[in-house]
């Protein structure tokens, strides 16, 4: 029973990792901090493995590109998504709203949880004694929180938009955070062709972290030779997403759109498809085939990633991802299948969201 005392901890001390030190010792910015702002929203843009920064014109472009807002109609909009990783262990849940202001301005507010709920707390398990008590076994959770104030105003002929973002994630009670960050955001369209851009994390994004760590678990961390966290600041360091995307009209009712997106980082090499001491740029692709502005089938390929197989020979990975949507007047229901096959690691769940209009009231 000590050595689950002893794993629980470990796991905690896992989760409190969150600051990198290189082997000097020295604090470098983490490379995937705040990754759960980067999962996604939406089950179209999921299906379109997330190739959507030029062409997201609802209410999730508040996360994509605020840019997008300016295309949403006068009525309040409201999006919804719940997904669940890890065969349930964790859940996301996304919640927005936004609505226009004027012909040339509209403003939105966005929530993002990505949390694991009721795992055990066996630190007080065993008392200084070695007595074990079963009712002081509880429970907490890890969760993260993004908050996103949107706003976009066109200028001439192009949309800009600015996200305000305020970030908070915590471990229980054992430690907490709280972050701040700017996005920005520009959409373009000439004839049948759209350009976005979306620079997340323009001046970084800092997260300042606190602990407050109980004795036991103090001698836990000394006696298995872990280091005790410190508070610290974590920094999320610039991402620039790149898409343009045409839409392509055939015989008036049928629709094809697709687009092409580059996420670039500046963090040091990652496992993409392109990579330099500069940069690691990550191509993805999707499509939408639209009928009639009603029902829609989606599709796209992303995180292709070059991996060693069994034989020890390089290979190219790629995840697939489908998707389907249904549009009913002021009502959108979407779905996303991702990662089939298993493709790859990255994150795999059937996604559900719904998008829909209040109706603006009739001064008559």
């Amino acid at each position: 029973m000590k050595n689950l005392t002893t794993l629980t901890l470990a796991l905690l001390l896992t989760s409190f990792s969150f600051f990198a030190q290189d082997e000097n010792g020295a604090d470098l910015a983490p490379k995937y901090s705040n990754e759960f702002l980067q999962i996604g929203v939406g089950a179209r843009s999921l299906g379109m493995s997330n190739s959507v920064v030029a062409t997201t014109t609802d209410i999730t472009a508040g996360y994509w590109n605020p840019a997008g807002l300016l295309s949403l109609n006068d009525d309040l909009h409201v999006g919804l998504m719940h997904a669940e990783y890890f065969a349930g262990l964790a859940k996301y849940d996304y919640g927005a709203f936004a609505k226009k202001i004027d012909s040339t301005s509209a403003f939105g507010v966005s929530m993002i949880r990505f949390g694991v709920d009721d795992i055990p707390n066996t630190t007080e398990l065993i008392d200084a004694q070695g007595n074990i008590d079963y009712d002081k076994i509880s429970t907490f959770s890890a969760a993260d929180y993004g908050f996103i104030v949107s706003y976009a105003r066109r200028i001439k002929n192009i949309d800009f938009g600015a996200n305000v973002k305020i970030v908070h994630r915590k471990v229980g009670t054992f430690g907490r955070s709280w972050g701040f960050g700017i996005d920005l955001g520009a959409r373009y369209v000439k004839n049948d062709w759209i350009l976005g851009a979306t620079f997340r994390d323009v001046t970084t994004t800092f997260n300042a972290w606190s602990y407050s760590l109980s004795d036991q678990m103090i001698e836990t961390f000394t006696l298995t030779g872990n280091a005790i966290p410190q508070n610290s600041i974590e920094l999320t360091l610039p991402r620039l997403l790149l898409g343009v995307a045409r839409k392509i009209m055939v015989k008036e009712k049928f629709s094809i759109l697709p687009e092409l997106d580059f996420d670039i980082t500046f963090d040091g090499k990652r496992n993409t498809l392109i990579k330099t001491g500069f940069a690691s740029i990550d191509p993805h692709a999707g499509i939408e085939l639209g009928y009639n502005n009603l029902v829609f089938l989606r599709g796209g390929i992303g995180y292709l990633q070059y991996e060693m197989d069994v034989g020890g020979q390089e290979v190219l990975t790629v995840q697939p991802n489908i998707g389907i949507g249904v549009k009913i007047k002021r009502i959108s229901l979407d779905y996303a299948l991702t990662d089939i096959g298993d493709a790859s690691v990255a994150l795999y769940s059937n996604i559900f969201s719904l998008k829909f209009a209040l109706v603006k009231p009739d001064p008559s």
